[in-house]
């Protein structure tokens, strides 16, 4: 069986990292090359870069934080946020980025996905969705979560496969920053309809949770606060899945 991967997320705001609660009440977490050499220091399996705020104001993401974060990094590095052609993706690998993601473009122009896969490969391209429930099904957002598209998130992940995607990088804003665990419901009913690794992302705040999501069938989770807050370590959650009998790496 595969490893299992933990990943953490740094979301840049002006060059800095930051962490809000459900996409909102944006705080200061710290400086990214820094948290990246700690996050790695203590085994992360990967590193996830989204400048939050570049689809919404609608510019290139922050390349030069991009590369500053890459040079200091041996583990998989992905980079995403602002992302609207082939052009932009070339530029981010050549400045180190392993593998990209995008969501709003892709939204706007599916067939984004396809021309990015032909580009850099399917394993290389990650599609990120962003899912809020509405009342009747989770619903796709862009713009950092600002923007409601109307596309129902289960349908959403289905086609994105379809396009050439060989990752989702699956978040809830339900439970995004509460800590009180993944949106589990949400990620069975993606893992039913695709092939394709799932990231889970979204409301951990435990070892259990990590463990709750591999149990539905995350291939990685991902998660931000608890260790920029320094609650739990990386390598502590991993013991804990470990003695779960969930297969992590625990060695480099």
């Amino acid at each position: 069986m595969l490893a299992r991967r933990i990943i953490a997320a740094l979301d840049i705001k002006d060059g800095r990292v930051v962490k809000g609660v459900r996409f909102q009440n944006m705080r200061d977490a710290g400086d990214p090359v820094e948290l990246a050499v700690k996050y790695e220091e203590e085994g992360v399996d990967e590193i996830v870069f989204l400048d939050i705020t570049a689809s919404y104001e609608k510019r290139s993401i922050l390349i030069n934080v991009v590369k500053r974060v890459a040079d200091v990094l041996s583990i998989p590095f992905t980079v995403g946020g602002g992302i609207r052609s082939v052009e932009e993706v070339k530029a981010l690998i050549k400045r180190g980025a392993d593998k990209v993601f995008v969501n709003t473009a892709a939204v706007e122009n599916p067939e984004l996905i396809r021309e990015i896969a032909r580009v850099i490969g399917t394993a290389n391209l990650v599609v990120a969705i962003d899912a809020k429930h509405n009342g009747s099904y989770w619903e796709v957002h862009t713009h950092g979560g600002r923007m409601a598209r109307s596309i129902d998130a289960l349908q959403w992940a289905r086609r994105v496969q379809e396009l050439g995607a060989g990752e989702i990088l699956l978040t809830s804003m339900d439970t995004d920053g509460t800590k009180e665990g993944f949106d589990i419901p949400l990620l069975r009913e993606v893992v039913k309809r695709v092939d394709i690794p799932i990231i889970a992302s979204g409301g951990a705040g435990s070892p259990r949770h990590f463990y709750e999501a591999f149990k539905a069938g995350a291939s990685a989770a991902l998660a931000a606060s608890i260790f920029h807050r320094g609650e739990y370590r990386i390598d502590e959650i991993k013991k804990y899945l470990k003695r779960k009998g969930v297969p992590v790496r625990l060695e480099r």
